[in-house]
């Protein structure tokens, strides 16, 4: 088996708009798919790879089992060197807190999403 990508990560959400709204205009993230599946899940995707939000209902269980799952710890996207830059720039613009990290062979920065998912960006053009 050869695979190509991770073609997406499925978080829970606490509110669909604030959610879509964060990853459209703080991480340039598009919705796709939205004809074919409306709100469940909503797709927001750079490239090919998506994370699919879906809204919390602890009552719910499905394919994935109940939705007391573990948490997940972050989610990380690789941008070239100018972009993870820009990153940090514009978390400063909008006020947000964010963390950066120096991993020898790279560099990452993080930040929350509304709902706490830790977000990483990340360079390996150091």
């Amino acid at each position: 088996m050869k695979l190509h990508h991770i073609d997406h990560v499925a978080i829970t959400v606490s509110d669909l708009q604030r959610s879509i709204a964060w990853y459209r205009d703080v991480l340039g993230l598009e919705r796709r798919f939205q004809d074919a599946w409306g709100d469940v899940p909503t797709m927001m995707c750079v490239d090919e790879t998506c994370v699919a939000l879906f809204v919390s209902d602890r009552s719910e269980k499905g394919a994935d089992g109940p939705r007391e799952t573990p948490p997940l710890r972050h989610i990380a996207f690789r941008a070239d060197r100018e972009n993870f830059e820009a990153a940090q720039h514009q978390f400063r613009d909008l006020g947000m807190e964010y963390r950066s990290a120096d991993h020898g062979i790279a560099r990452s920065i993080y930040v929350a999403d509304p709902d706490g998912h830790r977000i990483e960006i990340t360079t390996y053009e150091v």
